[in-house]
């Protein structure tokens, strides 16, 4: 840690979006600091799964994850009353699941060998023109970036804090000690939420509910999911239970004279569709591209332009919400015709046009009606 009276970019907020974004604004040059009023290594309620395209922002910031605490993950599967189907990531693509604590450490690392300035447990208590203010001292930037989270204090102070947002869905996640029985991210679908089976490790798999209760609890909840409850039943929990609000949010604005938002406090996705931290990880490039050009304005273009295929599929996913005779009409669809999923997997990472998923709705909806 390096006590400086000035830098070119202050990122407030050291979780995965404000270090991504300060990993990609030193790789332009950028002399930079992030400050975060914790220390690595952060965990949060999150389903610990990295789409495809995650792992290519991942690799255009130089970031390797450990290959011996990470699973590789070959697709998608869905569940619901019985049924079930499966589809691979495009030819050539893979997920990985890692866990929270391991992948912020592995970001940290990246960006203290690049050069940025990490100022772990100090906490920003507010900027005003080209200052961030500590409880110490103020450090001068040029830009200030807010990666402080859903609840952003950057945001209410740069005045940027309005915005509409879906109906809140309410997210609990813990791990337990058992053997993977799948290379595939799970989606269980239940009557009113859905559970999240990932491996996370040797030995290891990660869980997640999420419904619109906020009472509801893992060990009620799993009830309503008989074929992964069975594969839990006397498995020891290897973490505590965490909870996170979700729901689709979107600002009005991300940016303010040199004041810009990324991750969570730039607004949000659904955690049903996996791609909060990939939408960090693309944002944070895009925002070190605009840094260079001093022009946030186009910032916010690639930003809402990132947006709109996971927000879109965030969507199309929750219609499914609170309706099981749906559910299994959808799930018969999907595995009689098993193109279609793949299809629709391939426009989820990003890897085909909206017109497929024109052709493809079309025909599952034309399934849907005689199924």
């Amino acid at each position: 840690m390096h006590l400086q009276n000035s830098t070119d970019v202050f990122v407030v907020g050291g979780g995965p979006a404000g270090l991504a974004a300060a990993i990609a604004a030193r790789q332009q040059g950028f002399h930079v600091t992030v400050a975060d009023g914790a220390a690595p290594a952060v965990d949060k309620a999150c389903g610990e799964a990295l789409m495809p395209d995650a792992i290519g922002a991942l690799e255009h910031l130089g970031v390797a994850l450990p290959a011996p605490e990470i699973c590789r993950l070959s697709g998608v599967r869905f569940l619901s009353s019985g049924f079930s189907a499966e589809a691979d990531f495009p030819s050539g693509q893979f997920g990985l699941s890692v866990r929270r604590t391991i992948l912020h450490r592995t970001l940290a690392e990246r960006a203290e060998a690049l050069g940025v300035n990490l100022l772990w447990k100090r906490v920003v208590t507010g900027i005003a023109d080209n200052k961030v203010c500590l409880a110490d001292r103020e450090i001068r930037a040029r830009w200030i970036v807010g990666a402080d989270g859903a609840n952003s204090r950057v945001r209410r102070w740069a005045n940027l804090d309005r915005f509409s947002h879906s109906r809140l869905r309410y997210a609990f996640r813990r791990h337990y000690r058992v053997a993977p029985w799948t290379d595939r991210l799970e989606v269980y679908w239940g009557k009113d939420s859905q559970a999240y089976a990932t491996a996370s490790g040797p030995g290891q798999v990660c869980v997640a509910v999420a419904s619109r209760n906020p009472q509801l609890r893992l060990d009620e909840s799993l009830r309503e999911f008989p074929a992964l409850y069975e594969r839990l039943r006397g498995a020891k929990t290897t973490s505590a239970e965490r909870g996170a609000v979700s729901a689709n949010r979107r600002l009005k604005r991300l940016y303010r004279e040199n004041v810009a938002l990324i991750g969570d406090a730039s607004g949000t996705v659904d955690a049903i569709t996996g791609e909060g931290l990939d939408l960090s990880f693309c944002q944070a490039i895009e925002l070190a591209k605009s840094l260079c050009t001093g022009d946030l304005a186009h910032y916010q273009t690639a930003h809402r332009r990132l947006s709109l295929r996971p927000l879109f599929m965030a969507r199309l996913m929750l219609l499914q919400d609170g309706r099981p005779a749906l559910q299994r009409r959808t799930l018969r669809v999907l595995r009689g015709r098993p193109q279609i999923f793949r299809k629709l997997l391939a426009f989820h990472v990003g890897r085909s046009s909206p017109l497929d998923l024109a052709l493809n709705g079309l025909t599952l909806g034309w399934g849907l009606l005689t199924a």
